[in-house]
């Protein structure tokens, strides 16, 4: 084997490239690249599809769901039937009412708390979720904070820099070093 050859072999055989990899050092391997956002892509694909997986639910399970989401809309379309039907026949309305106030007291507080356990335990879910979103924000706080107060340096111009008239001098930021070199 020749000098050129052995040349040859150690820049690009014996299993390395050494041209390669010094390129590689200033400009991303393209085919690499494109291995690695395919395999980025993949991965959050099968994310997605974890977490939006659709179960199977048996057909009493779908029932159940179905009526625990009937009595919030099947209370407001109720309620405003009973509006509309005083308004249609109050003579009829004012006779249905006066059944009403045959309902025994007890039996009103058997049906407040049932209806007060369905809503309340609704509440209390969209109230943790809404505490979690509060601490969050109250963790933000601090950099929020800290951003406002830049802002109003710069709106004050205690933080801004003097633009030149020469687009041409670059900006610089005050140095105290540099100043007190300057003047010594």
């Amino acid at each position: 084997m020749g000098v050129i050859d052995a040349g040859l072999s150690v820049l690009f055989g014996g299993g390395r490239n050494v041209v390669v990899e010094t390129a590689e050092v200033f400009r991303e391997n393209a085919e690499k690249a494109g291995v690695r956002s395919a395999a980025t892509q993949q991965a959050a694909l099968r994310s997605f599809a974890a977490e939006f997986a659709r179960r199977r639910s048996s057909r009493f399970d779908r029932l159940i769901d179905g009526l625990n989401r009937l009595p919030r809309p099947a209370l407001a379309f109720g309620t405003l039937g009973l509006f509309v039907s005083a308004m249609v026949d109050p003579v009829w309305f004012a006779a249905r009412m006066q059944g009403i106030a045959l309902v025994p007291e007890p039996l009103w507080w058997l049906m407040g708390a049932i209806v007060s356990f369905y809503f309340g335990a609704r509440h209390q879910a969209k109230g943790q979720d809404f505490q979690r979103s509060i601490a969050a924000s109250l963790a933000a706080t601090p950099q929020v904070v800290e951003n406002t107060k830049a802002l109003r340096a710069l709106q004050s111009g205690a933080g801004a820099l003097e633009q030149p008239a020469d687009p041409q001098v670059e900006i610089q930021a005050p140095n105290a070093a540099l100043d007190e070199w300057r003047q010594g």
